[in-house]
């Protein structure tokens, strides 16, 4: 998994992070963390008189501690004497959580080509190249969920992997119909015969643009870059081709 998301878990009862946090005027010692980039999602109490902070920096969580006397930060996890991290469920309430709903909610608004009914109970992102053939082994091995209507498959396309990439995913995205071009493409495989566009009009290249965007600003370098909820509707993610046994988890029950 990418570095960008730690995977959800369960939050543990009794840990409840403040809701009020942001409203707080924070500590100055807080705030020369803050300074340095990092955003302060919220606070959460913690033992022994220290006040817990929920951060993220980078696009990860990160966990202060404010000491009692409020002059001094300590930065990682805390463990009891049980080996139980108390930074985990605050993170995963205050910054993960709420940071997978957003990455998810600008996955449904880029420019994506549908594979698989609309009604499908299962909606699967992928960053997507034209060029990518774990691109394709991707799209051969979700066959059987597609086509019973369990799963529809959203590609975002972009162009990293050859010089004629972007000129290829522009061809899909600014055919006649986007998804009968995309399936004549995976469908033909290596013999594919999508040819780039020399000149992109200026609404697909905006439409390219915004994908390139999306997929720099979640860190991610290498395509099929895939998105899920569990079924905890949690979001996970998957880099790459996934093993045989890691398709049941992606794209449901069969």
């Amino acid at each position: 998994m990418h570095a960008l998301l730690k995977l959800p878990l369960t939050l543990t009862l009794g840990l409840l992070a403040s809701q009020a946090a942001m409203a707080e005027t924070l500590p100055k010692a807080v705030q020369q963390i803050e300074a340095k980039g990092v955003k302060i999602k919220g606070s959460f109490d913690a033992p022994d008189g220290l006040r817990g902070y929920a951060a993220e920096y980078q696009s990860r969580g990160m966990a202060l501690y404010l000491t009692p006397d409020g002059k001094h930060v300590l930065v990682g996890s805390l463990f009891d004497e049980q080996g139980q991290d108390l930074s985990e469920a605050p993170l995963q309430k205050l910054v993960y959580a709420p940071m997978a709903k957003e990455v998810w909610a600008k996955m449904e608004k880029s420019n994506w080509i549908a594979d698989g009914k609309a009604d499908a109970p299962r909606i699967v992102y992928l960053f997507s190249d034209p060029n990518c053939p774990y691109c394709n082994m991707f799209w051969q091995q979700a066959r059987p969920w597609v086509e019973a209507g369990k799963v529809q498959l959203r590609h975002i396309m972009v162009g990293i992997i050859r010089e004629d990439s972007p000129g290829k995913s522009a061809a899909l995205l600014g055919s006649s119909d986007p998804v009968k071009a995309l399936q004549t493409h995976e469908q033909a495989g290596k013999a594919s015969k999508l040819k780039a566009l020399d000149n992109i009009p200026a609404n697909v290249q905006a439409k390219l643009d915004a994908n390139q965007a999306l997929l720099e600003e979640l860190g991610l370098q290498a395509t099929p870059a895939i998105f899920y909820l569990d079924d905890d509707q949690q979001l996970q993610s998957q880099q790459g081709a996934p093993q045989p046994e890691m398709l049941g988890k992606i794209l449901g029950k069969r």
